[in-house]
């Protein structure tokens, strides 16, 4: 029997006990997530108009609003094991979703270009410093492949790079903010105080609102697509508490990211206050030399390898195999992910990819207000996952199309250009509030949802009921597994 284009054996349900991320390591990824350059830009944006607290506060306000969004739609992994592109299946129907998906995939894609771009330049001032190499493109090609080869060792191979290097990051990060404060102090300027051209009244409550937005945008891409990784982080089996049941994804997402986000954004804001440049390689290499400099750029380097294997690979590469089918693995996804990322030529289009990006963010922002609508208003959290597999399933609508998904995704979008200081959240409201008026009163009367008419909690939910989703490639009907009641690995 031909196996079905939706059963990529990458793209399957993941199993209760091959969940291998804890909760310390989801944590360790999140570390080093945040040390990207555009972190430290938020920063040294910030204080050009309000001082340092003020952009801190804003960053944690920010931080802890888009940890929590991310954590909603976390569940959708936690809960049945799915990635982001077979869940969107259900709003935007078994063809459609690799529209918005590529659309994520590519700015995946993009970023892990830029960031790798910008560890090559890292990697190769530090082997300048060592042994007089300088070739930052021979850096760019090397530093890539090792990344991608990480990624295409799969999810636990991640997490042991990033319990490595997070620490590592960290240390480094702690004398990073010393050498620049002291330098700041050295210019004769205070960190906390500095302000380049202040803004008082109405100005100074925008630039906050600004900053926090800003701090939002930036992972609005993240928490579109964090199932890909959610899905492997362990999590209690029979546990009906969402709390309890999320711990993993919790603590990440509302502890360690706006903990470490917050001190990169400080950073950023130092260097800025420094030397008037928020890159702190370019702020420390006038302050420092030799073989100091070469371990504050390895921090820049294991940062950024962490984040894009983390945060840009593995969505872009998971994306990438749904739209190729059974035939296109996941290690093709991650190569595929590698070239269009270097194609792009980040290292040409810096200045301009970057401000792309972050709009290309405030549009994603719209799909996770759809995405919150579908899985908690309309389907409250039951899905009839074996039907997301099937060529002529439910999910297949009008051509495998769910118009409803998309007319609530371009107007959202249209919405969050319109205003881009606040795009995520005008997004985010548009695209679910439409696709729930959308969905509820016109789409699902014409085409039924077995989880909506007939909500069981047994038949539609996942690890919280005891539940393995277990689709097999070969056979016509799905096969269900409970998962042992004496079996605990979270």
């Amino acid at each position: 029997m031909k196996t079905s284009h939706l059963k990529s054996p990458d793209l399957l349900p993941i199993k209760h006990k091959d969940r291998k991320i804890t909760k310390l390591g989801f944590s360790f990824m999140w570390v080093g997530m945040v040390v990207v350059l555009a972190t430290f830009a938020i920063g040294g944006a910030g204080v050009m108009t309000i001082s340092l607290p003020w952009v801190i506060l804003a960053t944690v306000i920010g931080s802890l609003a888009i940890g929590f969004f991310i954590s909603l739609i976390a569940d959708i992994g936690i809960e049945h094991g799915l990635s982001f592109p077979v869940y969107m299946r259900a709003p935007f129907g078994t063809i459609g979703t690799h529209i918005p998906s590529i659309t994520r995939g590519i700015t995946a894609s993009m970023w892990f270009g830029i960031n790798t771009y910008f560890g090559a330049t890292a990697m190769n001032g530090i082997l300048n410093i060592l042994f007089g190499f300088d070739n930052w493109f021979v850096c760019y090609l090397i530093f890539a492949a090792v990344q991608l080869i990480n990624t295409a060792l799969g999810i636990k191979s991640i997490e042991r790079f990033a319990d490595m290097a997070a620490p590592i990051i960290l240390i480094i990060s702690l004398w990073m903010y010393v050498s620049l404060t002291d330098q700041a102090a050295s210019a004769g300027r205070d960190v906390w105080s500095w302000v380049e051209s202040p803004v008082t009244g109405g100005a100074a409550f925008s630039a906050f609102l600004v900053v926090i937005f800003s701090n939002m945008g930036f992972w609005a891409t993240l928490s579109a697509d964090i199932p890909s990784i959610s899905r492997f982080i362990k999590a209690p089996a029979n546990e009906k508490n969402w709390f309890k049941r999320n711990k993993g994804s919790l603590i990440g997402n509302m502890i360690a990211m706006p903990l470490t986000q917050t001190f990169m954004i400080i950073i950023g804001a130092v260097a800025y206050v420094a030397v008037l440049n928020y890159d702190p390689v370019v702020a420390l290499q006038k302050a420092a030399g030799g073989f100091i400099l070469a371990i504050l750029l390895l921090m820049i380097v294991l940062a950024q390898w962490s984040t894009n294997t983390a945060a840009n690979v593995v969505p872009a590469a998971t994306i990438f195999s749904n739209v190729g089918g059974p035939k296109f693995p996941f290690w093709a996804g991650v190569i595929t992910a590698g070239i269009v990322g270097t194609i792009v030529q980040p290292w040409t289009l810096f200045d301009v990819i970057i401000p792309i990006l972050l709009f290309v963010g405030g549009i994603l922002s719209a799909i996770v207000g759809i995405l919150f609508a579908d899985y908690y208003l309309i389907r409250k959290r039951r899905v009839n996952v074996p039907e997301l597999y099937e060529d002529n399933g439910q999910y297949k609508y009008m051509g495998g199309v769910n118009l409803a998904g998309f007319i609530a995704w371009i107007i959202g979008a249209a919405a969050s250009y319109f205003v881009p200081n606040y795009g995520f959240l005008i997004g985010f409201i548009v695209g679910a509030g439409l696709y729930y008026v959308l969905a509820k009163s016109w789409w699902f009367k014409k085409y039924p949802q077995a989880e909506i008419d007939n909500p069981s909690d047994e038949k539609y939910l996942g690890i919280s009921v005891g539940r393995d989703w277990v689709i097999d490639d070969k056979a016509n009907e799905p096969v269900f597994e409970e998962i042992p009641n004496n079996v605990d690995l979270y």
